[in-house]
């Protein structure tokens, strides 16, 4: 999977808008003002292809036990968050799914207000 390839993914969701709110190289991209996925461009440029996706805690567990290439999440709350290094062991259809989940999840965590207007757009 290439970056262009993830930001198309993630940027085609219901409500999905993309920012550099951190620095000029972190791309965030939020559902309804929300983060739900976060990469370094600036890495990709080197050859590090890594994705923070947030994740089921008890689910993080199995899948860090699984893929050598998900860890705890780098610079975030490591039970929530997964770091993917992308293009190694984990194949691009579970990166995928893995991007749904963090998407669903924090679509879930919405107040009742803002899923109300993601309804509608």
């Amino acid at each position: 999977m290439h970056v262009e390839q993830l930001r198309d993914y993630c940027i085609v969701k219901k409500g999905v808008t993309e920012h550099f709110p951190f620095d000029e190289v972190t791309l965030v991209f939020k559902v309804m003002g929300k983060m739900f996925a976060l990469t370094g461009l600036d890495r990709w440029e080197k050859g590090e292809e890594k994705i923070n996706l947030k994740c089921d805690p008890e689910k993080s567990e199995g899948l860090r036990a699984e893929y050598d290439s998900i860890n705890p999440g780098f610079h975030m709350n490591k039970k929530h968050w997964n770091t993917i290094t992308l293009n190694l062991d984990v194949p691009d259809s579970l990166v995928k799914e893995l991007i749904d989940h963090s998407y669903d999840l924090v679509v879930k965590g919405l107040t009742k207000k803002l899923k109300e207007e993601l309804k509608t757009l």
